[in-house]
C-alpha cells in the first residue's frame, strides 16, 4: 500500500491524486521523452525542425527564419561560414534539448 505524503492517507499504488486531500501524487506525463536522434535528423535537413519536435515552437520558428536569412547571405559570401556555424549549433541544441526532456 502507498501513503499520501501530505495527509498520510492510504492510496492505491497507481493513484494519481489523493482522494482524501486532493494532492497530486505523481505528475501526469503530458509529454514523452523525445528521441535525440530524431531531433538531430530533423534539424539536419531543416534547421529548427528538431527544436519544434522537442516542443520549443518559438525557438524552432526563429531558427527556421535565421536559416533563411543566412541562406540569403550566402550570396554575399559572409553567409557561408555563419550558416555552417549556425547549422552545427542547431544540431547540438536539438540533441541536448531532447536529452533533457
Amino acid at each position: 500500500m502507498k501513503y499520501c505524503p501530505a495527509c498520510r492517507a492510504k492510496v492505491k499504488p497507481n493513484a494519481v491524486v489523493c482522494v482524501k486531500c486532493g494532492i497530486e501524487l505523481k505528475r501526469r506525463s503530458s509529454h514523452q521523452k523525445k528521441s535525440s536522434g530524431i531531433a538531430v535528423i530533423l534539424s539536419f535537413f531543416i534547421p529548427g525542425l528538431g527544436q519544434i519536435y522537442n516542443g520549443q515552437i518559438g525557438k524552432g520558428i526563429l531558427f527556421i527564419i535565421l536559416s533563411g536569412i543566412l541562406t540569403l547571405l550566402m550570396f554575399v559570401l559572409i553567409g557561408i561560414p555563419l550558416y555552417i556555424i549556425f547549422w552545427v549549433y542547431n544540431l547540438y541544441d536539438a540533441y541536448k534539448t531532447a536529452e533533457r526532456s
